[in-house]
């Protein structure tokens, strides 16, 4: 139990998968502009890759591995997560349409967010036991909400209090926040090693 709870306090501090390995930079950049959508975001991430991973270990351990197919377990993982997002995408149409409409093109493009296919890939990497999975799934998750949430809360304050230069407004500012936020991050180093 308490190395799923280092692997899972790892996942959003130490190894967080947006300000640690720097993935999932392109909707963390454009939808961090109000915190409300990028908690929606988050939140969307958090069902996909969870749901995904949940998905995943047991089709590439119990079926790929025993069958000696491992080498498709790439496009297995992408056609797991396609359909995953799909799912979600017809249920926020339908049940939260104004947050659907927020996301624009980026629902969407959760399915090839490296965010989702990276954390089933450092399942394979790591050779994560099942329960491993899916703590370290839904802790990147929340990892990832942590940083775009943040980045938003910080861009929204700094639009009220700032005057930030017109070369940096935009993605240079978000870059700025990121980098910095990264730099704060390393110092959750000395706390857990889930590699």
């Amino acid at each position: 139990m308490a190395h799923l709870l280092e692997i899972f306090i790892a996942s959003i501090t130490s190894h967080n998968i947006a300000l640690t390995y720097i993935l999932g930079m392109c909707p963390l950049i454009a939808i961090s502009k109000k915190v409300k959508t990028a908690f929606g975001m988050g939140i969307s991430v958090v069902f996909v890759v969870t749901l995904t991973v949940f998905i995943n270990w047991p089709i590439y351990n119990k079926i790929l591995l025993t069958t000696d197919s491992d080498n498709i377990a790439l496009l297995v993982f992408i056609i797991i997560i396609a359909a995953t997002v799909q799912f979600l995408e017809m249920f926020l149409e339908k049940f939260a349409p104004s947050l659907y409409n927020a996301f624009g093109i980026y629902l969407p493009l959760i399915t090839v967010n490296c965010v989702v296919l990276s954390v089933s890939l450092f399942m394979v990497t790591r050779q994560y036991t099942y329960s491993e999975t899916v703590v370290f799934g839904f802790g990147s998750a929340l990892g990832w909400t942590l940083a775009i949430v943040t980045v938003a809360a910080i861009r929204e304050k700094l639009a009220l209090t700032a005057d930030i230069p017109k070369g940096l407004q935009g993605v240079g500012i978000v870059l700025i926040i990121t980098g910095l936020l990264a730099l704060g991050f390393t110092g959750f180093g000395g706390m857990a090693n889930i590699q």
